[in-house]
């Protein structure tokens, strides 16, 4: 076999999982089916913990022109509460997937993009195959009751003044939320999380944004609807399995929960920070056991953190309740300080994972 890791997808999660292990003297092939620079259908945030996380790998030059969020605008029923929100960046999903790549390449990866590959195929060509090929890329059952994701660049010259940079626009309704955030270089960038019959509903995804957005009384977007929107499957799912026999699956293709201020790269990265280690026990040798250690790490490193982001989720299904919280955050936005902390909280990395 010419590769000890074959790692299919390069956002965040492969990238910093083929980082790893090429740092490490491993033999590693990175493949994606998109070619780099490529857009996302991503809020374009990372948390504090996430930036920590990316300087503690040496990674922290990926993160140069990265836009310092300060704060955290919410909007429900006209209600508006500003939350201050300290060390985490903007930065487009252009930018910082092809930086992640760069960084995996320099450090021995060799990468190929525009081509799809297969665990079958990538099992003969390497002792180990990771899976990061996001929401589709495992066995995952959606919820119930996920959302379906939309995004869109909004041009700089387009945005109102409003929408200044440094801060994350957040407005909700009962047919979900859009969240709104200045990139480098000034354009927006507009994610949502819809309800599918919502969206039907209003004729479709701009149609829906504009929608949520009238209800704040912030100032129009011209042409928002008429832009090229794109969508996602089915956000929030669980995976019927994390790991099989030489295989491991990492970053959203593990699993995944709607996030609000970056959390979801934070968790990507940290779920690659945790399978390296793995990794490299399964290509000096496979064992079974390999696969029970991945879904307990999975379990106790990074479901444990997506909890707070669950539970925020139900909550914005009720107008009326996320309306009350708004407009008591308002009045005493300090009330917002633990839940901000939480999200935040960036763990210490372990020696295996240094």
């Amino acid at each position: 076999m010419n590769f000890d890791a074959a790692i299919i997808g390069a956002g965040p999660a492969g990238a910093v999982t083929a980082y790893e292990l090429a740092r490490r003297g491993h033999p590693v092939f990175l493949v994606d089916k998109a070619k780099f620079p490529r857009p996302k259908v991503c809020g374009c945030c990372l948390n504090r913990s996430a930036v920590q996380t990316l300087h503690r790998l040496g990674l922290g030059a990926v993160l140069a022109s990265a836009v310092p969020l300060t704060a955290v605008c919410l909007a429900a029923a006209r209600h508006q509460a500003t939350i201050s929100l300290s060390g985490g960046v903007a930065l487009s999903r252009e930018r910082l997937d092809a930086a992640l790549v760069e960084a995996a390449v320099r450090a021995g990866a060799i990468f190929q993009e525009g081509e799809a590959r297969q665990v079958a195929d990538c099992q003969t060509i390497a002792r180990v195959v990771v899976v990061a090929s996001g929401l589709l890329g495992n066995a995952a059952t959606p919820c119930v009751d996920s959302r379906i994701g939309a995004g869109v660049v909004v041009a700089a010259d387009m945005v109102p003044a409003f929408f200044r940079r440094g801060i994350i626009y957040m407005a909700t309704a009962g047919g979900g939320y859009v969240g709104l955030v200045r990139l480098e270089d000034d354009r927006l960038d507009v994610a949502a999380a819809f309800d599918a019959p919502f969206v039907r509903q209003m004729g479709g995804l701009g149609l829906a944004a504009e929608a949520i957005l009238a209800e704040t009384r912030w100032p129009a977007i011209p042409q928002l609807a008429r832009l090229p929107w794109k969508g996602t499957p089915a956000l929030t799912r669980r995976a019927t399995r994390r790991a099989g026999p030489r295989w491991f699956a990492v970053g959203d293709a593990a699993g995944y929960v709607e996030p609000f201020t970056g959390e979801g790269i934070a968790w990507a990265i940290r779920s690659a920070t945790a399978l390296a280690p793995l990794v490299t026990k399964a290509a000096e040798r496979w064992s079974d056991s390999l696969v029970r250690q991945w879904e307990v790490t999975h379990r106790r490193r990074i479901q444990s953190r997506q909890r707070v982001c669950r539970i925020v989720t139900r909550a914005l299904r009720w107008p009326l309740l996320t309306a009350w919280a708004v407009r008591t955050l308002a009045i005493c936005p300090a009330l917002a300080r633990p839940l901000v902390a939480s999200l935040n909280r960036c763990p210490q990395l372990r020696g295996a994972e240094q």
